[in-house]
C-alpha cells in the first residue's frame, strides 16, 4: 500500500483556525437518533402508537439517520416533516386535515402514527412545519410547500389548499425557511429575506398593518437565519443584530415599550441565534449568553422566579445564567437549549412532562438538565407546544 503524502503544518501556536479554509464545513458527520417527550397526539411522535399519551423522559423515534436540522414550529398542528441523511423527506402525525402530510390525502382522518415517505426523491435538503401545513426546500434551491393556504401562506398566488409538494415559483436560490401560524419567512443564497402570508399587525414588515400578500416580498437588508411564530417574527442580519417586528402587547419586541411595529427594529448586541416562543423570544449571542424576555407566566425567562397567568411581562432581553449555550427553542410554556458540552437543559411549565425530568409536575424557574447525556445536537417543540424533541449523536 502507498505511504500517505506528507502535508506540511502550516498553523501556529495560537493561530485563529478557520474550519472552512481548512477543507471542511465541521460537525458531526456521524449517525444521528430523534427523541421526543411530552404530549403526543393523533400519532404525532411517529412510534407506532394513535392517540393521546403523555411520556416524561425522551422516547427514541425509529432509525438513525434522521437530520440533525429541523424545522418543525411548536405550532404545527399536531404533524411532524423531517429529511434523512438520504435526501428523503418524511411526514407522521396528522389531524387538521388540510393535507399538511404531502401524500396527496385530505381529510381530519388522514393520520399515520408511524413515519411516511413523501414522494420517492432523494434530494431534499430540509423540511419544516407551520400552523396547519408544511414546507421543504430541495438541494436544487427550489422551495416547496403545502397544507392549508389561508391568506395565501403557502406562497403559490392563492388561497387553495395542497395535499402534495407544489413548488412555490421558479426560484432556486432558496437556503432557509420557517413556517409560524399561516405565514413565512425565508431566506435566500444571496441573504435576502422575504416574508408571506397574513399581514395584520405589520407582521410581513411591509410598512403596513393588514395587508395579506400569497407570493414572496422582500424585506430589505442582509440576513443569516429568521424565526416566527403565530405573530411576531424577528430575523438575524449577517453582521449579527437582531431585528423584531409586528404586535408587541407583551414587550415581544424586546424594545422595553409595547409599541407595535411593522417594520424592523434592532435590539442592542451582537446575535448568533434566535426564537420565538408563543409568548416571548430567546436568543444567543456571540459571547454563548442566552437572553429571553416576553412573558414569564411558566418561568420559562429563567429567572428563578414564577408567576401568574400574565405574568411578569418582560420587554427587554434578561439572561439566563451561563456563558456556553448552543441551540435553542422556545414556546409559550417553555424554554429549552443545549450546551457546548453537549448537555440538554430545559425549564418552564412540566404538566404533560416537556421538561424531561421523569414527572408531570414541578415546573422550573431556572433550567434543569434532561438526563445525564452529552450527545445532544439540536432541540425543537413541536405539538402546539406541548412535545418536546432534540436529535443526539450516536
Amino acid at each position: 500500500m502507498a505511504t500517505p503524502a506528507q502535508r506540511t503544518n502550516t498553523w501556529t501556536l495560537d493561530e485563529w483556525y478557520d474550519q472552512a479554509v481548512a477543507g471542511t464545513q465541521g460537525g458531526y458527520n456521524g449517525t444521528k437518533a430523534f427523541y421526543q417527550w411530552g404530549k403526543q397526539e393523533s400519532g404525532s411522535w411517529g412510534i407506532n402508537i394513535g392517540g393521546t399519551i403523555r411520556r416524561s423522559s425522551p422516547v427514541q423515534l425509529p432509525g438513525t439517520t434522521w437530520q440533525t436540522e429541523f424545522y418543525n414550529n411548536h405550532q404545527a398542528s399536531w404533524n411532524n416533516i423531517l429529511t434523512k441523511t438520504d435526501g428523503t423527506l418524511w411526514s407522521w402525525g396528522g389531524k387538521s386535515g388540510y393535507g399538511e402530510l404531502g401524500l396527496n390525502e385530505q381529510g381530519p382522518s388522514v393520520r399515520y402514527s408511524s413515519p411516511t415517505q413523501i414522494g420517492s426523491g432523494t434530494d431534499w435538503k430540509l423540511g419544516g412545519t407551520m400552523r396547519e401545513g408544511a414546507f421543504a426546500i430541495k438541494t436544487d434551491g427550489s422551495l416547496w410547500q403545502w397544507g392549508d393556504a389561508r391568506a395565501g401562506c403557502l406562497g403559490l398566488n392563492d388561497k387553495t389548499a395542497r395535499s402534495s409538494p407544489t413548488q412555490v415559483g421558479t426560484d432556486t436560490t432558496w437556503n432557509y425557511a420557517w413556517g409560524g401560524q399561516y405565514n413565512m419567512l425565508a431566506i435566500k443564497t444571496d441573504a435576502s429575506l422575504w416574508s408571506w402570508g397574513y399581514g395584520n399587525d405589520g407582521r410581513l414588515a411591509q410598512s403596513d398593518d393588514n395587508i395579506d400578500r400569497s407570493s414572496p416580498v422582500q424585506i430589505p437588508g442582509s440576513w443569516s437565519r429568521c424565526s416566527l411564530n403565530a405573530a411576531r417574527q424577528g430575523a438575524i442580519k449577517t453582521d449579527g443584530t437582531l431585528w423584531m417586528w409586528g404586535p408587541n402587547n407583551g414587550g415581544w419586541l424586546g424594545q422595553n415599550n409595547t409599541i407595535q411595529r411593522s417594520s424592523p427594529v434592532q435590539l442592542p448586541g451582537t446575535w448568533s441565534y434566535f426564537e420565538q416562543g408563543g409568548e416571548g423570544a430567546s436568543g444567543r449571542k456571540t459571547d454563548g449568553t442566552l437572553w429571553a424576555w416576553g412573558h414569564n407566566n411558566n418561568g420559562q425567562l429563567g429567572q428563578n422566579a414564577n408567576a401568574g397567568s400574565d405574568g411578569d411581562r418582560v420587554s427587554s432581553p434578561v439572561q439566563i445564567p451561563g456563558t456556553t449555550w448552543d441551540k435553542i427553542s422556545m414556546t409559550a410554556y417553555n424554554l429549552m437549549a443545549t450546551k457546548t458540552d453537549g448537555t440538554l437543559w430545559a425549564w418552564g411549565n412540566n404538566v404533560n412532562g416537556t421538561l424531561g425530568q421523569n414527572t408531570q409536575a414541578d415546573s422550573r424557574s431556572s433550567p434543569v438538565q434532561v438526563g445525564t447525556d452529552t450527545s445532544w445536537s439540536n432541540v425543537n417543540h413541536a405539538g402546539q407546544g406541548y412535545t418536546a424533541m432534540a436529535t443526539k449523536n450516536i
